[in-house]
């Protein structure tokens, strides 16, 4: 008997430290990361590196808000493309398609989530840049491709998490709805949807998250130009594909600069998951 309470307390113990270490390792980033970067604040100024769009760092000029525009660009067009996308095939999974169909559909949804980001890179440029270079011009790498390939890259996570929120719908909300003469999309549109909303949205904002943190990918399509793009082939840069294509060769306030980027970026996953977190608090 003391044998098991000794297993139990040590079980318990090693869960324990488990728990802690992810804190600590959370920590430990945020504070490695803030002492690099928070002497680029100190220098320039809050307002002036978040809110000016120049950036020159030749010149001594760190305004960061051109690729905090540009993030926010590229997350918005993902998410436009890949979201309805991604709710669509959880819906199928889970409301329409046979056990048969669903044992092929969600492995192949499945591993998109497990190929490489820099294959997702490979693939934009051999095969996304040439269509968008000859359908609307340019060179390609721009706004656009940077949508498709992170639509993709979005999707299985977003259409996973959805999938277990309409699940995860109680069957007697289906049975009362065809009860009432319903019919199967009625029900999916008028009741399922609904029931499993703040699932749905936590699954968006979870591959917001994904998609505003991708670096090797958005690094070889964008066209990482310190600008604001004029046009959907516009070229554009982000947060961190700015970081990734200036930290090899980046010194003094440059490098704190760059720091100071992750910092925000930092914040940015930050508010994500605790938006996350409220909504599943209401959920519940």
């Amino acid at each position: 008997m003391n044998f098991l309470k000794w297993r139990e307390r040590a079980l318990e113990s090693l869960f324990l430290i488990c728990a802690l270490t992810a804190i600590v390792g959370v920590l430990l980033v945020f504070i490695f990361v803030t002492i690099k970067g928070f002497p680029i604040f100190e220098k320039v100024g809050v307002l002036k590196f978040l809110f000016s769009l120049d950036w020159s760092p030749s010149d001594n000029k760190f305004g960061i808000l051109t690729f905090i525009i540009g993030s926010f660009l590229v997350t918005a067009g993902a998410l436009a493309l890949g979201a309805p996308m991604a709710i669509m095939t959880a819906i199928f999974l889970s409301e329409i398609a046979p056990k048969r169909v669903q044992k092929l559909v969600r492995p192949a949804v499945e591993l998109l989530a497990g190929i490489p980001s820099v294959v997702y890179g490979f693939f934009g440029i051999l095969i996304i840049v040439p269509v968008v270079r000859t359908l609307f011009g340019g060179s390609g790498l721009g706004l656009l491709t940077g949508w498709i390939i992170l639509a993709i890259m979005i999707l299985p996570t977003i259409a996973t998490i959805s999938e277990d929120a309409i699940r995860a719908v109680p069957k007697s909300f289906r049975e009362a709805s065809f009860g009432m003469g319903a019919t199967r999309w009625q029900t999916i549109w008028r009741v399922v949807l609904p029931a499993a909303k703040n699932g749905l949205i936590g699954a968006t904002i979870l591959g917001m998250g994904r998609a505003i943190g991708e670096t090797m990918a958005v690094l070889m399509v964008l066209g990482n130009a310190p600008i604001i793009p004029k046009s959907l082939v516009g070229p554009v840069g982000a947060l961190t594909s700015i970081i990734a294509l200036n930290m090899s060769y980046a010194s003094g306030d440059h490098q704190t600069a760059l720091f100071g980027m992750g910092i925000v970026l930092f914040m940015i996953s930050f508010f994500f998951v605790a938006l996350i977190r409220l909504i599943s608090r209401k959920r519940s």
